[in-house]
């Protein structure tokens, strides 16, 4: 099968080079990109014509103050920006030489494809909207091995999505299952997807709250209880307390579904709750980093700036939110990331252990070993939101969450 990518960027060039393993993939950016895989074409033009499948994989983007990186409950809901995605379709309009099978895989809005895009494509193309459940650092994996996969035409008939199915049959490593429905199913699908994993670890850091302000309590105690309960509660995944939810993804997905709460007058707005208390738990964090830093008279460093380890993007950063309570309480925070740019000489500081590799991927299989950014000089102190480090002689550990 020839397949095509329209955008080939943090996201699209990894999920066409997914496919490129058993299909021959042709892509196009308007960057400079290459790729062992893709066969990355000059022209959008080119691009369109190789193949009768085209996956859309442009960014859907907020402005740079909605990102999650920053406080933004205080600001006004906004909508996503969906200018790439109507140029790409006014280019298939303008380029195709014959009808294609158009999938849209960028994350918008419920309601969205119906309303916005749909009425710019010519009829005589088809359009399935299929966003992915992928994260940075671990895109590859995701694609093959997704729990489901998403996808909505304009009826939502079964018909609709046979070929498409059969195309990812050929790609998949696992057996995932197929949600199908119409195209605003898909979008709520995605987006609220999304929404119950930030509503998920809002709540187990809600418990890392009470266990710090009660005492005698470790919050793991509580949380993996609470993750073996899938009777009436839920799964083992996210239960972990430590950094609030981050990324590229769910912290804006909230921040945008407040617009579509306020659109739609539904008359609540539990979106900027969660957003809200992520904050919140943003902000004590913070205080309890600064409260250690006074008592001992050391600087405060984040280890790990990026949202998640192993990858340089800051969008969404729990670790630059926590960073800019910790400027707001009067303190200077330095961050310590080889992937940002944030190098640093040898420090005793007060050190927030903000990255940790085998919480992160460890649902992948793959063995994770975490290495320090910087060495630590002996008298430092590291606040562990994860509780897998230990006190040695050099520095002392505390277990943010344990209070016992």
């Amino acid at each position: 099968m020839n397949i095509s990518f329209i955008g080939l960027g943090k996201l699209g060039l990894e999920c066409a080079e997914a496919f490129a393993t058993k299909h021959t993939v042709f892509g196009y950016d308007i960057s400079p990109k290459t790729s062992n895989l893709v066969a990355v074409c000059a022209t959008a033009a080119e691009a369109i014509n190789a193949s009768d499948w085209i996956f859309i994989a442009v960014e859907t983007p907020h402005a740079k103050e909605y990102g999650g990186d920053i406080p933004s409950s205080h600001l006004e809901p906004k909508d996503f920006g969906y200018h790439q995605v109507k140029q790409v379709i006014s280019w298939i309009n303008e380029l195709s030489e014959k009808p294609k099978n158009i999938v849209l895989i960028s994350t918008v809005l419920p309601g969205t494809t119906r309303r916005q895009l749909a009425p710019f494509l010519h009829v005589r193309h088809t359009l399935i909207y299929n966003p992915y459940l992928i994260a940075m650092g671990s895109i590859k994996w995701d694609m093959v091995n997704p729990e489901m996969v998403i996808m909505g035409s304009s009826r939502g008939d079964a018909a609709s999505f046979t070929q498409l199915i059969d195309i990812y049959k050929t790609i998949m490593e696992n057996d995932p299952r197929y949600e199908c429905g119409t195209w605003d199913e898909a979008e709520a699908i995605k987006i609220f997807y999304n929404t119950f994993i930030s509503a998920k670890v809002g709540l187990v850091n809600m418990i890392q709250d009470f266990a710090q302000k009660i005492g005698h309590i470790n919050v793991d105690v509580v949380t993996d209880a609470l993750s073996k309960s899938t009777m009436r509660i839920m799964g083992p995944k996210y239960m972990t307390a430590g950094m609030g939810d981050s990324g590229a993804c769910h912290p804006r997905d909230n921040i945008a579904l407040r617009w579509l709460a306020k659109e739609y007058d539904i008359g609540y707005d539990l979106f900027d709750t969660i957003m809200l208390a992520r904050e919140i738990q943003a902000k004590n964090l913070a205080k309890y980093l600064l409260d250690a830093a006074a008592s001992n008279d050391l600087p405060i460093v984040i280890h790990g700036k990026a949202y998640k380890p192993d990858i340089e993007f800051t969008i969404g950063s729990y670790s630059t939110l926590i960073g800019y309570f910790i400027e707001q309480g009067g303190q200077k925070v330095i961050y310590s990331d080889p992937l940002t740019g944030d190098h640093i000489p040898p420090t005793k500081a007060v050190i927030l252990m903000a990255h940790n590799r085998a919480v992160t991927y460890g649902y992948t299989g793959q063995e994770s070993k975490d290495n320090f950014y910087f060495e630590i000089l002996p008298g430092s102190i590291i606040v562990d939101p994860w509780r897998t480090l230990e006190t040695t002689e050099n520095y002392t550990v505390l277990h943010y969450g344990n209070t016992r």
